[in-house]
């Protein structure tokens, strides 16, 4: 199985079909968590949703254009990040999360997308990785920066979340940059 080792917390599972239910689980008991910044709570409830999502987010692993893992915390899968894109030809991958909101304020994301952040570099060759959060969701940009990221701009109606469209902050860094 494809596992990478953040810390001794916590590990990233490339996504699998066998997780579903698990997201599925937390995806019901953080939907009003996870509904405030995220779109696809609304459509994404089931195990066969789940399933698809795994299904395909490895066909996009396999196409070297995404990578989706599980985020394992202290032996239980708690959410799931990695990389939404990665664009070769620019040498740029843009970092997505979730986590349910019991795991929020422990630090998990944040060293997640440290760990991330290296290996989209050093693995992987980029030349940039990029974080889109929504305007108002604090604690989403306060990780980016906390990981010294820089913001780069607002990117007006971004993204549709329920009954409301939201603005994006987008944040980056870049290998051997100040």
């Amino acid at each position: 199985m494809f596992k990478l080792k953040v810390d001794q917390e916590i590990s990233l599972l490339l996504v699998h079909e066998r997780f579903a239910a698990r997201y599925a689980e937390l995806a019901r008991e953080n939907y009003d968590y996870l509904a405030e910044w995220l779109a696809w709570p609304s459509f994404a409830k089931t195990e066969a949703d789940f399933r698809k999502f795994a299904l395909d987010s490895l066909h996009k692993y396999a196409d070297g254009k995404g990578m989706n893992c599980a985020i394992e915390y202290r032996g239980e899968i708690i959410g799931n990040s990695g990389f939404n894109t990665i664009q070769s030809d620019l040498r740029t991958v843009e970092i997505g999360y979730w986590i349910g909101e019991k795991y929020q304020g422990n630090g998990i994301i944040t060293r997640v997308c440290r760990f991330l952040i290296e290996y989209a570099f050093d693995e992987l060759k980029m030349d940039k990785v990029q974080i889109a959060s929504a305007v108002d969701n604090q604690p989403s940009r306060a990780v980016c920066e906390r990981l010294n990221m820089n913001l780069e701009g607002i990117v007006t109606n971004r993204e549709r979340v329920g009954d409301r469209i939201l603005d994006h902050a987008i944040y980056g860094i870049h290998r051997n940059r100040e």
